[in-house]
């Protein structure tokens, strides 16, 4: 091959001189552009050297090399490759094989951008409904507040209000004398009509509502311009927010954003933040967006409840000391007239209830500083639980235990597992909100995507047209690499190796780069035979687009179907590193290798002719239903060599990885993860 170096936009191959990485043995190798190419052969032959140490590094190399040397001071530098010059190299991507992200915080929607523009849609098109009366949210313009005032308080007596201040605690002197100088005569406090004195004030210490009386007039056409301007008033004394009480005492609140008419409540206006977990704008006050939060176990503070408090039977405690705690815990047994000798599971439940959770009631704790001297302090014990939750806040940990071992993580009780603020989770796009369209599967998004323009409005499907066009498309390339069965709300960190290859790809597909070349790492790991046509489809559609496409791969169908095949070997470590053929499938077939003996049957994985009987003990598991394991009882034999096998998705690691292994955990080494099975 001549080794000067063309120019890139003529040359239709990837040439790599004298690669010496690890166990690659000088070898010279190239591969043709924009095709789908398959390095093959042995485990240790040298195919991720070849891919992912010469080639991809050196492409990373070039990559940082166009930054200025300022930046590249705090990038740091990369090394070459151990290789003498690889030529036509375009840029290069790795989608390797490994989780995408350990933050709690990714998750499929996200890693895929399908959550980022549903958080666009919803924000634009989404109708909000209240999370008090459930009725929908409305917002009206001047126009509209006074036509509709008009309608419905015709003939009567009402109060024109301007909301101030609502269920706040104070005297607001102050806030009575500026409405005073205001010119207003007028206040309705706590559901009652006052006249506005010098010097008035409230009680302080009392939860207060407070409005002011812009005007009292009797609804007519005939004046509707004075009633125009006491809304004006209104609006612009309380920033668009206005109230009307009729004679009747019924009152019915007006707004320029959206509010609800019967409670009064508002929302803000909606943004795509408003729907993020990731922003506090919109993320559970309670557990910050992760869905989950740690909470004390009883059970691990009181792990053998035939101990006494003396003995020990309080884990975080153990047994009796001198120490502020144990003044106490003997003050309130005093007090309860229970005794700490007496095991755990013989107090009545009420007293555990104060030891565990506190109580408001007054206990007196006789402190001795020495036989003369004995204080006597007045205070109220917190109990067990809120001193552990105060060291885990704090970071403070001065027991016997790890603070760790009495927490559990547990779905969070005001979002049960949104992660969203009841506002954003109110705000719904054909009654579906947000949280509920990223629990469906992908399988089942597409399809509720399908016709969803038939049941928006005519301003949705305007707002809708574009956003909904991408988000079909991403969802698409999901359905294309056999991830059907995958849910949005789905967390990175749960993902198998071979599934986060596959949205990782999913995901370029769908950003739609041409000219570079991506490296994969045997992406049909962990994927069924069924969805293996799908995984090569998708790569074949990368190609398509004007991309190179090389994989590391052992799987035979997709060997079979690369435009062109590169086989290392012979063998494996020292003996591996070489190229023992290359060329299309039909060419590398014709070749003498160890690849080329399987793929021609002239080799194969014997069935063994006698299996284990096992040592006839058996492993049973009951009523599983973790994830979609839908109330699975199985038996598992001792002694034997077990495969749990299934279509992507169909339950396998729920099965095994999610309640077997933390039941079996949990028994043999005190471990704390939670199973759905019994």
């Amino acid at each position: 091959m001549d080794k000067s170096t063309p120019d890139l936009g003529e040359q239709s191959e990837v040439e790599v001189y004298g690669a010496r990485v690890h166990n690659l043995k000088n070898i010279d190798v190239s591969f043709p552009r924009n095709q789908l190419v398959v390095i093959t052969g042995l485990s240790g032959s040298g195919k991720s050297s070849l891919a992912f140490d010469t080639i991809y590094a050196e492409g990373q190399r070039r990559y940082m090399e166009t930054f200025s040397a300022y930046s590249r001071q705090f990038l740091g530098g990369m090394e070459r490759p151990d290789v003498d010059k690889i030529s036509g190299l375009s840029p290069v991507i790795a989608i390797e094989q490994k989780t995408t992200s350990k933050n709690p915080r990714s998750t499929v929607g996200t890693i895929t951008e399908i959550y980022d523009f549903m958080r666009l849609l919803f924000a634009r098109a989404g109708e909000a409904y209240s999370h008090v009366s459930g009725k929908k949210m409305e917002r009206m313009s001047e126009g509209q507040m006074l036509q509709s005032v008009l309608q419905q308080f015709d003939g009567k007596a009402i109060a024109v209000l301007a909301p101030v201040v609502k269920g706040r605690k104070g005297h607001y002197r102050e806030l009575f004398e500026q409405i005073r100088k205001q010119g207003y005569l007028k206040v309705r406090v706590d559901g009652k009509i006052v006249d506005l004195t010098p010097k008035m004030q409230l009680d302080r210490y009392k939860i207060h509502d407070i409005e002011m009386v812009i005007d009292r007039l009797y609804v007519s056409q005939n004046d509707s311009k004075r009633l125009n301007t006491s809304i004006q008033s209104a609006l612009k004394t309380s920033k668009g927010i206005i109230k009307i009480a009729d004679e009747e005492h019924n009152e019915f609140f007006f707004s320029k954003f959206l509010m609800d008419p019967e409670s009064g409540i508002s929302y803000d206006e909606p943004q795509p933040n408003t729907f993020s977990f990731n922003s506090p704008y919109g993320a559970c006050e309670r557990c910050d967006g992760l869905g989950t939060i740690f909470e004390i176990d009883e059970s691990s503070i009181i792990p053998d409840p035939k101990l006494s408090i003396m003995k020990g039977g309080l884990a975080p405690l153990g047994e009796y000391r001198e120490t502020w705690m144990f003044q106490m815990l003997k003050a309130l047994a005093k007090k309860k007239e229970f005794s700490l000798s007496d095991p755990i599971e013989k107090l009545p439940r009420e007293v555990l209830e104060m030891v565990l959770n506190g109580s408001d009631e007054m206990i007196t704790v006789p402190v001795a500083y020495n036989k003369w001297n004995v204080q006597n302090y007045q205070v109220t014990f917190d109990g067990i639980i809120k001193m552990l939750e105060e060291q885990a806040d704090k970071g403070v940990d001065d027991t016997s235990k790890d603070l760790e071992n009495f927490r559990v993580l547990r779905t969070c009780p005001l979002c049960h597992g949104a992660r969203l603020k009841k506002e954003s989770l109110n705000f719904r796009i054909s009654d579906k909100n947000i949280y509920e369209l990223s629990s469906m599967s992908i399988i089942q998004l597409g399809k509720w995507f399908e016709d969803i323009e038939s049941k928006l409005n005519e301003r949705q499907n305007i707002i809708g047209k574009e956003i909904l066009k991408e988000i079909r498309s991403r969802i698409g390339f999901l359905l294309d690499v056999g991830l059907n069965y995958l849910t949005l709300n789905r967390t990175a960190k749960t993902l198998s190796g071979g599934e986060a290859q596959r949205i990782r790809l999913a995901t370029q597909i769908g950003s739609q780069l041409v000219n570079v070349l991506y490296i994969l790492d045997e992406p049909s790991i962990g994927l069924h035979q069924r969805d293996n046509a799908r995984l090569i489809s998708a790569l074949k559609n990368l190609r398509d687009i004007g991309n190179s496409v090389l994989v590391v791969e052992h799987d035979k169908d997709m060997i079979l179907e690369a435009d062109h095949v590169i086989d290392m070997g012979p063998a494996a470590g020292v003996r591996g590193g070489e190229v023992v053929a290359q060329g299309t499938p039909a060419e590398v077939r014709n070749a003498k290798t160890l690849t080329n003996a399987y793929l021609n049957g002239e080799k194969s994985i014997a069935i063994p002719a006698q299996r284990r009987k096992g040592n006839g003990q058996e492993l049973v598991l009951k009523n599983a239903t973790g994830n979609n394991l839908k109330n699975v009882t199985v038996r598992f034999p001792l002694g034997m060599l077990i495969c749990v096998t299934g279509v992507s998705g169909s339950g396998k690691s729920s099965l095994i990885g999610e309640t077997l292994y933390p039941i079996l955990n949990h028994h043999f080494f005190q471990g704390k993860e939670n199973t759905n099975a019994l």
